[in-house]
Parts: structure tokens; sequence; C-alpha cells
């Protein structure tokens, strides 16, 4: 029996010892898979704001020379390719916990390879690098997945671009070994090179390089991405590197079909070479073109609503810019404090911010806004890379008024604009109808305060000198306070206000006196020429003074 309950015991100590490893293991992945998913959150961030610059450049180019359609059509395919790209980079994750699929495809390795490598050149060209494509033989067909070969070749190109200075070079090298059933990729520089001492870890998962020193963005998961795909398409990749001197990375894939499981196979899809890569583009030119069109001077029409937009990212700030310029008076701050401060000295109609911002970041932004009565009425439109549904919840609850994900076409984001916009101006005629209808009832403080301004502007009416400076210091409120209640009351700005009552005012004259001319109208209410007024009255309700004046003198 002692023997028996000895055995027993053993065991269950051997049972509670492996749960305990089985739990730790888990516990450890649990929290590797949450700091690799913040890392994830972070790269989509990262790329996909230059990514919304790139398809904003598009929609500028195609409205500037819509002769290029074919062009634009083949950028909008790049944008949509890089957006998979991005989104795809979570096999990474995938790889660690096994779950990477391979789908290997029919026709030319060589070329595809080859217009691969083709869409990165506008970046070695940015950086002052030689670039070399080397391709023996020219053609060869085979199997290979071709989104698995396109990551493993961005990821070594851009990594040569990276660590080499300028100017330096870059060849890549495409080949076939003597039995035609592999293909080998190798891609040389001459930059920093890396130590003996650190060569052993850099296929490591978040391996820390030199890309700091180097002025560069990195993550670290590139090069343990590429040796995962590497592995995962049966192949195999070496690393050769001297200090100060070059690196070459060698990548050997199988190209046989019979190198692959039926499973991976992929007979249906044969590799399409009319279709474009992941292009890199050069949004410096373009950037540059950008800030000179918004230094141009441009007087600010005064009935075009007025936008705030907050965006750390310099390229896509200046693009936004530029691009709703068009439709509105644009206002631009890189961060949420420089965005607080022009809202209490300017007045804004509506506010476009980015989430992730450092210090504060848009949802912050957003909260302390709602929380001010000045600023409370603002419609607040949020960007973000994040697409989870959470995510965009957190940020409705604080108050957004939308929220838009990264990567998105700025003719939708003008639309969602222009939608907020329209309807808060349809709420406050529908407000104002109401009123008009009901019994009379003690007025609210924002009726009250648009009484009095009412009142103010009819106590100046033949005042041609009263302008938004005068109406604001009579009404003992700043430009900024006056602008904000009035758009938020009447939809109208300071001038329309002032404008609208006016004109009011001159059709009552006008049908109601027979001895009146157009220009003494004019000078009744406030205004100095009177083809001006002739102009704006014909305008505001689609025929002229002198038609109602003349129709009243006929009856």
């Amino acid at each position: 029996m002692t023997t028996i309950l000895i055995i027993a015991y053993t065991l269950m100590a051997i049972l509670l010892i492996f749960l305990g490893r089985k739990f730790y293991q888990r516990s450890v992945r649990m929290r590797n898979r949450l700091q690799m998913d913040h890392v994830y959150t972070n790269i989509s961030h990262e790329l996909l704001t230059p990514l919304t610059v790139i398809a904003a450049s598009i929609e500028q180019l195609s409205k500037q020379e819509p002769g290029h359609a074919k062009d634009y059509a083949l950028m909008e395919l790049n944008v949509e390719r890089m957006t998979r790209l991005i989104q795809q980079i979570l096999e990474a994750s995938k790889s660690q916990a096994g779950e990477l699929k391979l789908k290997v495809s029919h026709g030319d390795v060589i070329e595809f390879i080859r217009q691969t490598a083709l869409c990165i050149e506008p970046l070695m060209h940015k950086k002052g690098l030689l670039f070399v494509i080397q391709c023996e033989p020219k053609s060869m067909m085979g199997w290979i997945d071709t989104d698995k070969v396109d990551k493993i070749i961005y990821n070594l190109l851009s990594n040569a671009a990276k660590y080499t200075r300028t100017p330096g070079e870059v060849h890549l090298r495409v080949r076939t070994n003597s039995d035609f059933d592999q293909v080998i990729i190798q891609v040389t520089d001459n930059g920093i090179g890396i130590p003996a001492d650190r060569m052993k870890g850099i296929f490591t998962r978040y391996y820390d390089g030199d890309y700091r020193w180097m002025k560069e963005h990195g993550t670290g998961l590139g090069l343990a991405l590429t040796r995962d795909l590497v592995y995962l398409h049966n192949g195999n990749i070496e690393c050769e590197s001297i200090k100060d001197k070059s690196t070459t990375f060698t990548v050997t894939l199988p190209i046989r079909k019979d190198a692959f499981a039926p499973s991976q196979i992929d007979d249906l899809h044969p590799i399409d070479l009319s279709k474009p890569q992941h292009a890199i583009i050069d949004v410096e030119a373009m950037n540059q073109l950008v800030k000179a069109e918004l230094m141009s001077e441009r007087a600010e029409d005064e009935d075009l609503y007025r936008i705030l937009i907050v965006e750390d990212n310099e390229d896509l700030l200046m693009l936004m810019a530029s691009l709703l310029c068009k439709h509105f008076n644009v206002h631009t701050a890189n961060n949420a404090q420089a965005a607080l401060d022009f809202l209490s000295q300017h007045p804004v109609d509506l506010i476009v911010s980015d989430v992730s911002m450092p210090e504060m970041d848009g949802n912050e932004l957003t909260k302390k806004i709602k929380s001010t009565p000045e600023w409370s009425h603002l419609p607040i439109i949020l960007l973000s890379a994040k697409t989870s549904e959470e995510d965009r919840k957190a940020s409705m609850l604080v108050g957004a008024d939308d929220y838009i994900t990264k990567p998105f076409r700025l003719g939708d984001l003008e639309l969602r604009i222009t939608n907020i916009i329209e309807n808060r101006i349809r709420i406050v005629g529908e407000r104002a109808n109401n009123n008009a209808d009901n019994e009379p009832r003690q007025l609210s403080p924002d009726e009250e305060f648009l009484q009095r301004a009412r009142e103010c502007v009819r106590k100046h009416m033949d005042d041609s000198e009263f302008d938004r400076d005068a109406f604001a210091s009579e009404m003992g409120a700043s430009q900024s306070t006056l602008y904000n209640k009035l758009r938020a009351l009447t939809g109208m700005n300071v001038s329309t206000f002032i404008r609208d009552i006016r004109m009011k005012e001159a059709k009552r004259l006008a049908e109601t006196h027979n001895d009146l001319r157009v220009s003494d109208l004019a000078y009744m209410v406030g205004f100095k020429d009177p083809k001006y007024f002739a102009t704006c009255f014909k305008k505001e309700f689609g025929i002229q003074p002198s038609e109602i004046i003349a129709a009243r003198q006929r009856t």
C-alpha cells in the first residue's frame, strides 16, 4: 500500500509540475503576445500615416493634371498594395503561433523579383544611392508565393538602404542554380556593416540595430519576419558582413512545384506581372510644393467655414491643408497644445485631429474641448490608424463626432466635414422654425443673446463702418466668442449675420416704400456702393431691388 501511495503522490507531483509549467508557458506567450500587439499597433500608425500622404498626393495630382488617369490608377493600386502589406505584417505574430500559410503560384519568378525591386528604386534615389539590379538569366519560370517573396525583397532592400551612407551602393543579384530548381537572391550594400559579436542576434525579434544612430526608424521585426518567410518557403537565408565595409544577405528559394505540398499550391492564380508591387514614393519633393502653395497669399473668404487641422506628421498636415483649403478656410496645428492655444485666440467651425500624438493625444484634446463651454459646440473628426471597434468607441465616448481610419481619401474627409456642417445648419434652421411657431415663452440664454445681437445690428443699420470689430465690442465679447456663438446658433459667421439682417431690412423697405431709389436703399442699410448692394440683393433674393421698387410704383 505504501508503495502505491508513493507512486500516486509522485504521479500527482509530476502532473502538478507539468500543469504548472504549461500555465507558465501560456502566461509568457500571452505576455509576449500583448507586447507584440502593442508593437504592431505602433507600426500600423507609423506606416499608415505616410501612406495617407501618398494617397492624398495622388488625389491632388489627379485634380491638377487629369490627363494621366492611367498613372494615377497604378499609384492607387500601389496604395492598396501597401495597405495590405501593413495589415499582413501581423503575419509575424502568426509565425510565432505557427499559423503562417504558404500559397505558391506559377510564373516568371525572376521578372517578378525584378519588378518588385524596381518599385523600391525611388527610395534609393532619395537617399542618393546607386541601385544596381542584375538578373541571370533574365527570365525563369517557377513556383513562388508572391506575397511572401514580395516581403522578403522589400525588407532586404529597405534594410540595405537604411544602413548605407550617401554616397553608397546597393546591388541586387538574382540567379538560378545549375539545376534550375532554385532561385538565389543576393542583396549587397557597402554600408556600416554588422559587428561580429552581433551577427547571432540579427534574426531575433525586436533586435535593437543601429537605426537610431543612422537617424532611421526601426522596429526590430524586419529581418525576423524575413527569416520566417524564407523558412516557410522551404528556403534558406545567410548573412555575411564586414564592419564599416559591406553586408550581403543571400536567400535561396526552391521554385519547382514538387518542392511544395499539394495544399500549398495554387493552380488557379498564376503570377500576374501586370499587377504593380508596393512602391515607395519620395514625398519630400511633394512636401516642398505643398508648403510653397500654402505660403502663397490667399485672401480668406468670410463665407467659407473655418477648419482647424491638428496633426503631428508634417507631410500629412500640409497635404490635408493644401487640398481642403480649396473649400474651407484652413488653419493648422502640429500638436494638441498648439491647437488649444489657437482656439483661445481664433474662431473655428470644425476640428480635424489625429488621435496618436505625443504628450496629448486626440482623445485628450477632444475631452478638453468638449468640457470647455466656449468650445463644447465644436464638431470634431478624429483620424486614427487604430481600426478596432474598441478604439473607435473610446474616441466617440469622449465626444468625437466622427472617426476615420487611416489610410483615407481626402474626398471622403471633405464629405464628412460637409455633412457635419450641413447637418448643423439644418438643425439650427429647424430649431428656428419651431421657435417661430411656438407661443410666447421665456427666452433661453442663447435666444436672448441672439435677440440682443439682432437689435445691435439694427441699431447700426445705416452705419457702413459697423463691422465685426465694432459688433464684438458692443456685444461685450471677443471676436472668437461672437463668431462661435453666431455660427452655433445660426450657422452664419459674423459678416454674413450682419449682411443677412441688412438684406432683409432692405427687402422690407423696398416692398413698403414707393419713392426710394436703389442708391437710397443701399445707404439706408449700411452699404457704401449701390452696385455691390444690388449684386448682394440679387444673390440673396433672386431679384434686383429696382424690380421690386418698380413693381411697387406700378400698383
